[in-house]
């Protein structure tokens, strides 16, 4: 019996496998590395390179190593990128994610944790946002992950599956403990950008929209560390272990900052000024996200270790600094 993390070699699927392996569970990852990397992930842990949208590779890697539970975060994620390519956007996204569920039935998993986002609430009104919110999303992106929920939510009612959707706010940071972290390049993450822009890594930093209907102008995004999240999963799965019923949690710390606030954080923790570029708005950018987390608060076992933006802000630059240094060795 093990558990199948699609994407787990990637940013947040990453974290997910040390913290299953922290906790004594067994794991499986399955990756294509479009977007992720094999050093991230313990070697002890079994890899499977492929795609999701692979039946044929999802039948036998589930059959061959048991599979219960997946954890589902193999998926495209750029706003900006899927506006001009949003067919990929749905291939990806939303047929693979089709193909992975067919699989998950016929091998007969139990337990399905979706990795979502808060794209699927396009521009939400009011301070914070709920799970009963509309969903109107404004980006393929949003839309893909909107789709899968769709699926999902009828394959459990047809099969049975039980399943967590998580939607993500801003996911940013990197492990205290400096075994993984966000190592796409051009990436474009705002704190990692960010970070990137203070180690010389990047020429300048470009803020998109000053216009927003927001205390400085620059959109409000709720930021959580990418730790937290990963907790908010085994939370998920112990909530689906017990018995729990299928849900729909906002992944958040239930209040925001601004694109300059960040651009503080990460100057406060290297010490550095660095330029700042102000440009137009991006299509697909909502002026202000902020997740209601009352229902994860009070329906599952999790509280956040590391809400304060500059821990996050921190953290981020010593993983940086680290692939810096993983960069300069593997020129040397």
């Amino acid at each position: 019996m093990a558990i199948l993390v699609t994407g787990g070699a990637g940013y947040i699927g990453s974290h997910m496998v040390h913290a299953l392996v922290d906790t004594g569970e067994a794991v499986v990852v399955l990756d294509n590395l479009s977007t992720g990397f094999r050093f991230l992930i313990p070697a002890a842990v079994p890899f499977v390179a492929g795609s999701t949208g692979d039946r044929d590779l999802v039948i036998k890697t589930l059959q061959q190593h048991k599979i219960t539970e997946i954890l589902h975060f193999a998926a495209s994620i750029v706003v900006p990128d899927s506006m001009k390519d949003p067919l990929g956007y749905y291939r990806n996204n939303t047929m693979n994610t089709c193909m992975l569920l067919d699989a998950a039935v016929e091998a007969g998993v139990k337990n399905f944790i979706f990795s979502s986002t808060a794209a699927v609430y396009g521009n939400a009104s009011g301070a914070q946002v709920k799970e009963n919110a509309p969903t109107p999303p404004i980006s393929p992106y949003g839309t893909s992950k909107l789709m899968s929920e769709i699926m999902l939510h009828d394959v459990a009612r047809a099969h049975g599956l039980n399943f967590v959707v998580l939607r993500y706010f801003n996911v940013a940071g990197a492990d205290p403990k400096l075994r993984t972290g966000q190592a796409t390049p051009a990436a474009t993450h705002l704190i990692k950008v960010a970070c990137e822009t203070a180690l010389g890594r990047r020429p300048q930093l470009e803020v998109f929209g000053t216009d927003y209907p927001t205390p400085d102008g620059t959109c409000v995004r709720d930021y959580i560390h990418v730790s937290d999240l990963a907790r908010a999963h085994l939370a998920s799965l112990s909530h689906l272990r017990r018995g729990g019923s299928s849900a729909t949690f906002n992944c958040g710390y239930g209040h925001g900052h601004s694109v300059l606030d960040v651009i503080e954080a990460v100057r406060r923790a290297s010490g550095r000024e660095f330029p700042v570029e102000l440009a137009a708005r991006r299509p697909g950018d909502p002026a202000a996200l902020v997740a209601d987390v009352s229902r994860i608060r009070a329906t599952l076992d999790w509280r956040p270790q590391f809400d304060d933006l500059d821990t996050i802000a921190t953290h981020a630059l010593a993983w940086e600094r680290r692939l810096l240094g993983r960069r300069d060795h593997a020129s040397a």
